[in-house]
Parts: C-alpha cells; structure tokens; sequence
C-alpha cells in the first residue's frame, strides 16, 4: 500500500476530531475522502505530511512510518497541495514548479539539467507548457490550481494528497483538475483527496471513504458506498446511483 493508517486518533485543542481511521490507498488508484464539513477529512489528510501528529496509532506513506521520518525523506515520496492560497510574488509558472525540487537538493545544490528536464515533464503533465513563463499571479484558479499539482508532481513523489483541488474553480476547471488526477493515477501515482460534491466522487474515484463526525462509516467503490440509505443519514440527501454507459453516475433528489 502507498498509504497506511492504522487506528489513527487525533485530537486537537483537547478535543479528539478523528477516530480509529483505518485506510489503505493503492498506487494507480484515486481514492476520495467525503464527508459533511467538520468530519475531519483536512485533519487526516495534515497527519500524512506531518502537519498534525495523531494522538493514537499509525501513519505509514510508502511503507516509511511518517512520525519515525524526517520530513525531508517523506517530500521525495509524499507530496500535497492545500487549499489554494493567492500567489503574492512575482514568480513565474516555470519558477514555482522548480519549488518543488527542493526535497531532493542540498543547501548548497544547484539545480543540474535532470531538474529541468523533471520541471519541464512537470509542466507538460499539467498542461502547463505555454504558459510556463507567464506571471503566477495573472492565472486563472484553474491554471492555478495545475500550477500547484505541477509543483507537487516536481517532487516526483508516489502518493499525490490534494485538499479540495476543485475548490472555488468553474465547472469546466474543476473537470479538468479531475480528468488530469485519474490520468495521474493511470501513471501509477497514488492520489488521495478530499471532495465536496459527491457526484465527483462517484465518477472520478475508484475507491471512497465516508467521514461522519471523525469516523470512517463506509468505504468501497462507489457502487459498495452510496446507497439511498447513507446519503439520507450523513449527508441528508435523497439521491440513487445510474449506469450512465460504463460508468456510474449519482443523480440527486433534494434534501432529505
């Protein structure tokens, strides 16, 4: 497994907000995290990359167990991108994603022409070529929004940890995030990420985690997941699953 959580508790401000999490994120797959909002997907996600410790079990990425690992060695094989924040500096596109090195130079290194050619396949993956020169500032939150999982897929890693990539984008951004994720995994990253629409969920996720007030209450496929039943009592939705060609859809009646 690329990812490994095992009994994990965390609590926060003396108040425990995850709960014996167990779950296990394959390599070539994408795997989603849902959940209402204070359910504790943003804290579970902070425990891979050592933003938060968890009071009780065991995180491992890679099979290195994240609190026995400097933070170094878990960037060349865990990288994450948050919930956009605005870019202040004027750096272009290109400069940015060269950020993403940074795990595998010294204080001294220089960067050395297998970093370019890394930084460049970067761009390209992200559908970042032509605008590789251009001001991060004047991007749409779209073209942002690739900019900062081009950075991420600089470090090279195995396992891709996104919080909300689709946040505040337009549909058609936020299908495009999507589309370039499943192709990631396709490539044989792990991908790991937190969602609100869960129609997104059913159709770009091989794999589900459902999270009720710190618990995990379901996990599968979609299919295994997202009965009439789960949807009323966590979500407070009425809603059904249809085949829609070879692929599932989730059609939404209203709440619940």
């Amino acid at each position: 497994m690329s990812v490994q959580l095992s009994a994990v508790d965390v609590a926060l401000g003396g108040r425990t907000v995850v709960s014996e999490v167990d779950l296990a994120v394959r390599s070539g797959e994408v795997f989603g995290l849902v959940g209402p909002n204070g359910s504790g997907k943003t804290t579970l996600l902070r425990t891979l990359y050592r933003a938060v410790s968890p009071s009780a079990g065991c995180v491992e990425i890679a099979g290195l167990p994240v609190a026995d690992t400097a933070r170094r060695r878990i960037a060349r094989v865990l990288a994450a991108t948050t919930q956009e924040s605005e870019h202040r500096a004027a750096l272009t596109v290109r400069e940015v994603v060269a950020q993403g090195r940074n795990p595998h130079l010294g204080l001294l290194d220089r960067m050395q022409d297998f970093d370019r050619r890394i930084i460049d396949d970067a761009l390209r993956s992200a559908g970042l070529a032509d605008t590789a020169e251009r001001d991060v500032r004047t991007l749409s939150g779209g073209e942002r929004q690739r900019v900062a999982i081009a950075r991420a897929l600089a470090q090279q890693p195995r396992v891709l940890v996104l919080d909300e990539p689709t946040n505040h984008l337009d549909l058609r951004h936020q299908y495009g995030v999507l589309a370039l994720l499943r192709e990631l995994a396709r490539d044989g990253l792990a991908v790991l990420l937190t969602l609100h629409d869960l129609r997104q969920a059913v159709e770009y996720c091989d794999r589900v985690a459902v999270l009720e007030a710190g618990r995990v209450v379901a996990a599968g496929t979609p299919a295994e997941v997202f009965d009439a039943s789960l949807l009323a009592n966590v979500f407070g939705v009425r809603g059904r699953l249809r085949r829609r060609g070879d692929r599932l859809a989730l059609d939404l009646d209203g709440a619940v």
